[in-house]
């Protein structure tokens, strides 16, 4: 076993020194002030690697491995520079999303095979997606095509996880089983029931501590220390009455009220954030009154992917995580210019911390965590505001208030 580790080792420690030596240094822009934003930054503010331009939050510590290390989870050094370990909380999750291709491919992006060779180095609890794990939602795919990307999926991102002995909680997402319906009937049945043969497969455990699967893989609960995890099906836009009466009296249950901290996961974001989505289909219905139905139930964080772009954000009472794409298709925030970016968010709790989360999220072409400064105050999409994760109602200026009614109204820019 030990010539397999230092093989395995050697592997990672290539693959990120290949892909530090050949990023070079990204632009440097200020923090915004708290004056009216006239503009959005164009450029995003990545982890530089000379300690002096480093935010202290993101300096790096003995954490940041060296060269000499290769062992398994180790990552090598080039030149100056170093992955970057953020501080441990409490519990840490990894969290990723919409890590598909084409549609039929069984080929994944150098990226998403990057992320999960380096997931030893964060030693999560857990490893999070967001959905799209293949690429189907094409009824004319056929049933050994989709058992293909199953299979392929599985060798690039399942049993690596499993081999290394971290839990995947997943949502499912439209390109992996839509809930689309016509006629009464799904119309992608078939690659739901294959979603379904896959993940119940004993050989593909996913290695979570269930508290309820009688719906797995579609919706279900799972407990991961003091985190209590709802999944819904928000591969639709729409969350089935029966699935949400499901949903309440799974956050009502004691085991969900006793555990510090519950998280619910689904592919749909609740509010528009990227540019290509911003419409009605690409958000769940009904958005304030799902956040009102989480918020009553002291759910933290609402986690999604589909719109393909990284954006902390909240709203209300909920914490808003809109993961990166790792796959294809990056897409840009919603009224910026920002560079569209393959991301990866750590994302570690902290029982004892008023904020209880710390994102630390890295843009995959360089592996530097994006400093939140860099991205939108806040962001207007068609069905309501969302305030970025550090930025209240209050902090907005009346400039930009203005500018979020007269984009939107005063309703949907109502910050609760």
């Amino acid at each position: 076993m030990g010539w397999k580790r230092f093989f395995t080792g050697l592997t990672i420690g290539c693959i990120v020194s290949l892909v530090l030596a050949c990023t070079s240094t990204a632009l440097q822009l200020p923090e915004p002030s708290r004056g009216d934003q006239a503009t959005t930054p164009s450029t995003v503010v990545l982890w530089e690697s000379t300690a002096a331009s480093v935010p202290a939050a993101l300096a790096p510590t003995a954490d940041a491995v060296r060269v000499e290390a290769l062992p398994l989870g180790s990552i090598a050094q080039a030149g100056p520079q170093a992955l970057y370990d953020p501080p441990r909380g409490d519990a840490r999750f990894v969290v990723i999303s919409d890590l598909n291709g084409a549609y039929g491919s069984t080929d994944y992006d150098p990226e998403v095979d990057q992320a999960i060779a380096l997931v030893p180095f964060w030693n999560p609890d857990l490893v999070l997606c967001s959905g799209d794990m293949i690429a189907g939602q094409r009824t004319s795919l056929t049933r050994a095509q989709i058992q293909a990307m199953w299979a392929a999926f599985d060798r690039h991102v399942a049993a690596p996880l499993r081999s290394a002995g971290v839990p995947f909680g997943f949502t499912i997402g439209n390109h992996d089983g839509s809930g689309s319906r016509s006629n009464g009937s799904f119309t992608f049945q078939q690659e739901r029931d294959l979603a379904a043969a896959y993940w119940t497969d004993p050989r593909h455990d996913p290695g979570v501590d269930f508290v309820d699967r009688r719906q797995f893989p579609f919706y279900y609960s799972f407990r991961q220390g003091e985190v209590f995890f709802v999944v819904w099906d928000g591969s639709t836009s729409r969350i089935p009455a029966e699935q949400l009466a499901w949903v309440e009296a799974t956050l009502a249950s004691p085991e969900a009220q006793q555990a510090q901290m519950r998280v619910l996961i689904g592919h749909l974001p609740l509010y528009a954030v990227a540019e290509g989505r911003d419409r009605p289909g690409e958000v769940m219905n009904d958005p304030d009154g799902l956040r009102r139905l989480l918020e009553r139930y002291d759910v933290h964080t609402y986690i999604s992917g589909h719109h393909h772009a990284y954006y902390p954000g909240h709203r209300g009472g909920l914490q808003l995580l809109h993961t990166g794409a790792l796959g294809g298709g990056p897409r840009s925030l919603i009224g910026s210019d920002l560079p569209r970016t393959k991301t990866l968010t750590v994302v570690d709790v902290n029982f004892s911390d008023p904020d209880l989360t710390t994102y630390t999220t890295y843009a995959m072409g360089s592996l530097r965590p994006v400093a939140m400064g860099s991205l939108p105050r806040f962001l207007t999409g068609h069905n309501g505001l969302v305030l970025r994760r550090d930025v209240t109602w209050a902090d907005l200026t009346p400039g930009e208030r203005d500018r979020c009614t007269q984009q939107l109204d005063a309703n949907r820019c109502r910050p609760t």
